[in-house]
């Protein structure tokens, strides 16, 4: 494995009159496009924004075919978690439109055992009791353990499952997640890739693979954040990608920076 390419994140920084980037969103397990809400005036800088609707479908390939349907002619793709694995099939499929990946909270591992017999007792679960929103459990996983106490942010994340219902969580859960790490080499875009250094649901060592195995990747390390970096630490994460992104809409190079 070549050794990480880490990038320093630039401070925050006001749009020139440079050209215009659309934008594609594409949000995590049960979450909506209110993921997004507290960097939305930061991506806006960027370019205009469009939301993936991944709650319809029940596999990455169904949520990637409808997202590429509704997108602009040519966009860039942030994609947070299981957005983050659509994201990669979009960039796959079809690479003239991408113009540049960002890869946020997110991995190309498979399944393993455990996980995937966790996931299909919850929607045994859900299939015979109904569904009765996510549990604090899992959501206390998917953030800092500092922010246990935080009922505002707690409840946010609650009030997302709640919206996308039962419905939404036996397709998203019920999927197999297979790996993609063989085809990573295959995304030709510019990409970006930003991990929370205690995220307790995706690795260190994840997103490493994502910069190892897609070419000219840069991996950014956001401290003090668990999994959910949209809303725990939006303004680090806006730090972190809106100057790459206006970047790429004006096409310099910012590999390795």
């Amino acid at each position: 494995m070549r050794p990480a390419i880490m990038a320093r994140v630039s401070p925050a920084t006001k749009r020139t009159d440079g050209p215009a980037m659309n934008l594609l969103l594409l949000p995590g397990f049960m979450t909506d496009a209110d993921l997004w809400s507290d960097v939305a005036d930061r991506l806006a800088q960027v370019g205009p924004i469009a939301h993936g609707d991944l709650s319809r479908d029940a596999t990455i390939r169904a949520m990637a075919d409808r997202a590429i349907a509704a997108a602009p002619d040519r966009f860039a793709l942030v994609g947070f978690s299981m957005g983050g694995c659509v994201a990669r099939e979009i960039a796959r499929r079809a690479p003239e439109r991408v113009r540049a990946l960002v890869l946020i909270a997110t991995s190309a591992r498979a399944d393993t055992p455990a996980q995937a017999q966790r996931k299909a007792a919850a929607v045994d679960h859900v299939r015979r009791r109904g569904f009765a929103g996510l549990s604090r459990s899992a959501i206390l996983q998917s953030v800092h353990p500092e922010r246990a106490g935080d009922a505002a942010l707690i409840a946010r994340i609650r009030r997302m499952g709640d919206r996308l219902g039962g419905p939404v969580f036996l397709r998203q859960a019920g999927q197999a997640r297979d790996s993609d790490q063989a085809r990573l080499g295959l995304i030709a875009c510019p990409t970006r890739v930003v991990a929370a250094a205690q995220d307790a649901l995706r690795g260190l060592d994840e997103a490493l693979e994502l910069q190892a195995g897609i070419p000219g990747a840069v991996l950014t390390v956001l401290d003090g954040s668990g999994h959910m970096l949209p809303l725990e630490a939006p303004a680090a994460l806006a730090d972190a990608i809106v100057p790459w992104l206006m970047a790429q809409a004006s096409g310099a190079s910012t590999i390795g920076s």
